[in-house]
């Protein structure tokens, strides 16, 4: 199959290119093209995630969240209630003062899974199907793709300061928009069912347009490729959390 011509538009201002990505994502793709540059959803990102930690913060605490996360399953209970009183206090202070800070600094931690994610992309693009993507424009694409998922951060906001959830919020799934939140009694199948997000689905197949367009693939060539990863993150994931859970 030969590869598809991709003709590169007229150029978008950062706002069209964030507004494109809901309503026309190939305009937003096709103009990364012509420019690789992310900024704007970066900056969406920050401030959107900066806010939803900071309504955990005030509204349920990062002690609660901490408590929370270390009771999670019936094993990790059964540790913690173990614990002498004074040890239990010590652990929960010392948890949530790393989960405040470590969730202030998501945005960082983003930024190196998508430059994890994009180094993947770019093997398997251009080695597997011989594209001659950049590492930058597969940044790009990422960046926009994911724009969906900061509905998750909006809808955690909007719930608590609604008093919604507040009582044993999960921190690492707050919303139910995915099989996952419903699943209480089983690591494994939570996490699976984690993967099978509105939000994230929508990210899937932005994804798979992105790459299709800056690849000059088919879509059914990009879909291979990154609905191939996304279902190999989701056995490993699975699998830790079968293991750990």
């Amino acid at each position: 199959m030969t590869d598809a011509v991709v003709p590169v538009g007229e150029p978008l201002s950062q706002v069209e290119r964030v507004v494109d990505v809901f309503v026309a994502p190939s305009k937003t793709f096709t103009d990364i093209l012509r420019s690789k540059s992310w900024w704007l959803p970066f900056v969406i990102m920050v401030i959107v995630m900066m806010a939803s930690t900071f309504a955990i913060d005030q509204k349920v605490t990062f002690e609660a969240v901490a408590q929370q996360q270390m009771t999670k399953s019936d094993a990790a209970a059964e540790r913690f209630q173990s614990m002498p009183p004074d040890q239990r206090e010590i652990a929960v202070k010392r948890t949530a003062v790393v989960t405040r800070y470590s969730t202030y600094c998501a945005f960082a931690i983003v930024l190196i899974f998508v430059s994890f994610e994009a180094l993947i992309l770019w093997a398997s693009f251009n080695f597997g199907l011989g594209a001659k993507t950049t590492f930058g424009e597969i940044f790009a694409v990422i960046m926009y793709a994911g724009m969906p998922r900061l509905f998750v951060s909006l809808l955690t906001i909007v719930l608590l300061y609604a008093g919604v959830g507040i009582d044993n919020f999960d921190i690492q799934n707050p919303v139910g928009t995915n099989i996952g939140y419903f699943i209480q009694d089983h690591p494994a199948l939570r996490a699976a069912g984690s993967f099978f997000d509105i939000f994230g689905l929508w990210s899937l197949a932005l994804l798979v347009i992105g790459m299709a367009i800056i690849s000059r693939k088919s879509i059914g060539q990009s879909a291979a490729v990154v609905v191939g990863w996304w279902f190999i993150g989701m056995l490993l994931l699975t699998g830790v959390a079968a293991a750990f859970g």
